[in-house]
């Protein structure tokens, strides 16, 4: 935990510098920190800045005091939640299992039709509403990292985020 302590410490300490600004992503992260964990309280386990429909969020991935997995979004600019989700650790969970209809392979090829690349990263959650779906992280040809989330029962795609960084793991 020190060293993530450490690295938020960095992250802030570049929000006001112009470096940080070049990756035209603003916004205060211990706003958007405290407000994730009011939501979730326990462990932050990664954060990551994006750009969603250019937009600035900070994506907070939460060890529960519940003991559950949570994905939380933020607007940078406002400190506000826009979206919470329970990350599940397969396909099988029964959750998502009664959800799901096309399997992880198929999700994938729909995301890398919209951002071809490698896929560095995968998630499955289930979202607030009940949605459950896939998220490849896509590190492109041209070096950039995509976020593309895929519905699991309709095989849409409901959001794409570039990440601008990450500090923590998965």
């Amino acid at each position: 935990m020190k060293a993530f302590s450490l690295a938020v410490a960095i992250a802030i300490g570049f929000s006001s510098s112009s470096v940080f600004a070049a990756t035209k992503h603003e916004g205060k992260l211990e706003n958007c920190m405290k407000a994730a964990l009011a939501v979730h309280p326990g462990e932050v386990i990664s954060l990551e800045a994006e750009i969603e429909k250019g937009k600035p969020i900070y994506e907070f991935d939460i060890k529960g005091k519940d003991g559950k997995e949570w994905e939380v979004e933020c607007d940078a600019k406002s400190g506000k939640i826009t979206e919470t989700a329970q990350e599940v650790e397969t396909a099988d969970d029964p959750a998502f299992k009664a959800k799901a209809k096309i399997s992880q392979d198929e999700a994938k090829k729909i995301a890398l039709e919209k951002h071809p690349g490698e896929v560095v990263e995968s998630e499955m959650s289930i979202e607030k509403d009940g949605t459950a779906s896939y998220e490849f992280d896509i590190k492109t040809k041209d070096g950039k990292e995509m976020e593309v989330e895929v519905d699991a029962s309709t095989g849409k795609i409901l959001e794409t985020e570039q990440e601008i960084y990450q500090i923590g793991h998965d």
